[in-house]
């Protein structure tokens, strides 16, 4: 699903380049606190990754496992390709692997996710990134988030997430623990001035 909807949109939906927050009450563990960064949005669907999850396996161990190197090269290795940074994207397909980047990587399999950010899903990328001709920024995800068709307008309109246009920078910052609250900061607001109820006039 998660590829379809990216390559079979003809035009950019609404929550395109998005975040989507989590309310409060959000009821559904996978979200809860999470902060979603929206790559595809169309009537079929929605598809986006939660940046704000650790990973328990690290970059070195998704090269072992893959057989990209082995423990020789990987002490030869830079600390920045070891460290390079993964995350939880979200429940779908959790052992499936996508690196979203900055587009001054390009492959026959890239696909432009916004103006200035790109998504792979190859090993390809994984290669670059070991052998140092990866992209200047990335996120590598496990799993993502996805969307049927109406899914997500319906729990936007339950008071279940907030949107907002997404920050680069924020995708790709390392630093997971403020991460919510300073996608909530885009919008003005702080998680005490959210309740867990929608209001109604």
């Amino acid at each position: 699903m998660a590829m379809s909807v990216l390559k079979n949109r003809r035009e950019r939906g609404f929550l395109d380049g998005q975040f989507l927050i989590a309310m409060p009450g959000m009821a559904d563990a996978n979200f809860a606190r999470t902060v979603v960064y929206i790559c595809a949005h169309s009537d079929d669907g929605a598809m986006g990754f939660v940046i704000n999850r650790p990973q328990q396996l690290s970059f070195s161990d998704v090269l072992l496992h893959l057989e990209i190197a082995n423990e020789d090269e990987l002490i030869r290795m830079p600390g920045t390709t070891r460290d390079f940074p993964i995350r939880c994207g979200g429940p779908v397909e959790s052992g499936r692997g996508f690196v979203l980047h900055s587009d001054d990587y390009m492959s026959e399999s890239s696909i432009p996710v916004s103006d200035d950010i790109c998504l792979t899903a190859t090993l390809d990328i994984v290669r670059a990134i070991s052998h140092g001709r990866g992209p200047q920024r990335g996120l590598m995800m496990l799993g993502y988030a996805g969307w049927g068709a109406g899914q997500i307008e319906n729990e936007i309109g339950a008071n279940g997430w907030l949107t907002c246009p997404a920050q680069e920078e924020l995708i790709f910052d390392t630093n997971l623990d403020s991460k919510y609250e300073r996608a909530l900061a885009l919008m003005g607001i702080t998680p005490a001035m959210l309740s867990t109820e929608a209001g109604h006039a």
